[in-house]
């Protein structure tokens, strides 16, 4: 008598998702998963897990509490592997502003006029333009009251310099490494999840919590 084999399920979670608001979150939007025997892996991966609703807001936690008991009820005696992260942070998106748009010019410009305020002023703190004068008279053995040659220079070179540090202009990157922008957009972002997630666990645990009794 031939025994079939137990199934086997080995679960990874993805870290966050971005999903419409509307659809239905299934296994396939949350997790990589490969099944032993492989007739199980599609079935699994459009099995639902949730439907966000109002009060759910924009964003929703899936974690594997939740997805182990639907897998063993829709597989029943699989044996599951999960690995890596425990949760998934859902972001629930709505159709597109197209009123956004409109906003990026000035946006763009309060961006622009602010940095050029900052370095301005932070030059005016530092007394940049004595510094200057100082440098050409000790290059050159005379005082310029106004050093437009090293000025022009100086501001090449400070725009030349930015455009290295930060490995973007425009579009075009230098090369495959992450800016620092980027790290520290990462990282901020890494911050907000776990913050967000903690958030929603903690508001799940005070909906769990049994009422205390009245004195």
């Amino acid at each position: 008598m031939k025994v079939s084999p137990t199934p086997m399920v080995f679960l990874q979670l993805k870290s966050r998702v971005r999903l419409p608001r509307e659809s239905v979150v299934k296994l396939r939007d949350v997790a990589f998963i490969v099944c032993e025997p492989a007739a199980w892996e599609q079935k699994l991966l459009d099995m639902p897990l949730a439907k966000p609703r109002d009060k759910d807001g924009n964003r929703l936690v899936i974690d594997l509490i939740q997805i182990i008991p639907k897998i063993q009820q829709f597989v029943p005696g699989a044996h599951i592997e999960p690995m890596g992260n425990h949760h998934t942070l859902v972001e629930l998106v709505g159709p597109p502003n197209r009123s956004s748009r409109y906003w990026f010019p000035l946006v763009w410009l309060l961006l622009f006029f602010g940095s050029m305020l900052t370095i301005m002023n932070f030059h005016a703190d530092v007394n940049m333009l004595e510094v200057q004068i100082r440098i050409v008279e000790i290059l050159t053995g005379k005082r310029d009251e106004q050093p437009y040659l090293f000025q022009i220079a100086y501001s090449l070179g400070l725009g030349f310099g930015m455009t290295v540090f930060f490995n973007h202009l425009f579009k075009k990157k230098w090369n495959e490494e992450p800016t620092p922008l980027e790290v520290e957009m990462y990282l901020y972002q890494e911050n907000l999840d776990q913050f967000v997630v903690a958030e929603e666990y903690r508001k799940m645990s005070s909906k769990n919590e049994p009422a205390g009794r009245k004195p």
